[in-house]
Parts: C-alpha cells; sequence; structure tokens
C-alpha cells in the first residue's frame, strides 16, 4: 500500500507540478522536518530515503518549490537559506543565536502594531516578516 502523500505533495498536486520519485522523497522530507532546514540538511535527510539523490536536484526542487508558492524561504541571517512548507496561518520567527534554533511564535498584539504603523504612514499592510534575533537570557533572567 503506497504512503499517504505529504501536505507539500498535495500542494504540489493542485498547482500541476510533475512530481518525480526524487521531488517525492524531497517533497515528503521538507513536510515531515520540524526545524527550518537548509539545502545541506535537506540533501542529508533525502539521501537517507534515497541514495541516487543529487544535490544540484535538491537545490532545483526547493527553488521549483518556492517559485510555485508550496514553500518560504528564509535568511536567518547564518548565511545559508532556510526552508519551510509556505502556511496560511502567519507566524514570525525568534532565532536563537546561540544554539540556531528557530522558534515560531505569533502575537496578537505584534500584529494590532503592525497594521496601526502602516495606517499611520499612509499604508494598508498587506504582508510582511518578522524574525527577532535573540540571545537566551541566564538562569535568573537577566541579559
Amino acid at each position: 500500500m503506497a504512503a499517504r502523500a505529504s501536505r507539500i505533495e498535495e500542494k504540489c498536486a493542485e498547482k500541476g507540478l510533475k512530481m518525480t520519485g526524487q521531488r517525492r522523497v524531497i517533497a515528503r522530507v521538507l513536510s515531515e522536518s520540524d526545524d527550518h532546514p537548509d539545502v545541506e540538511m535537506l540533501y542529508r535527510r533525502a539521501v537517507d530515503v534515497d541514495a541516487n539523490i543529487s544535490i544540484a536536484t535538491v537545490y532545483r526542487t526547493v527553488k521549483l518549490f518556492e517559485e510555485a508558492g508550496i514553500t518560504q524561504r528564509h535568511d536567518f541571517g547564518d548565511g545559508r537559506a532556510r526552508y519551510e512548507e509556505a502556511s496560511s496561518d502567519h507566524h514570525d520567527h525568534l532565532i536563537d543565536l546561540k544554539t540556531g534554533k528557530v522558534i515560531e511564535f505569533t502575537n496578537t498584539e505584534i500584529e494590532r502594531l503592525q497594521k496601526e504603523i502602516a495606517k499611520k504612514l499612509g499604508y494598508k499592510l498587506v504582508d510582511h516578516r518578522l524574525e527577532l534575533f535573540g540571545m537566551p537570557l541566564d538562569k535568573s533572567g537577566n541579559e
């Protein structure tokens, strides 16, 4: 019995993208990622499933997915493009500069303030990305 298609595979089908076996592997690896992997990380995970996948295939595939609006590319300041599945649920990111961990969060007050600022400047906010970069506080809560 075939495994159920990943969310990214389903989005590819909706957009009419041709799905090769290797693209399916990359789509599944990305769908199952709970972090924001770069191409090297995706490649290492994909070759664990299919040793015939090349890094060039991973680069081409993530570019195809990004251009189709299926994935989003992020630059979290470490010099590597990171990827995640595009989502209709908006969220922002906090990047731990010590460990590189990316924490997703939502905050209604931040969303309200961004809209208010745009309006005061004469604009309607249609999209945004918020990335916060931080260092962990010590155990006592000090900086």
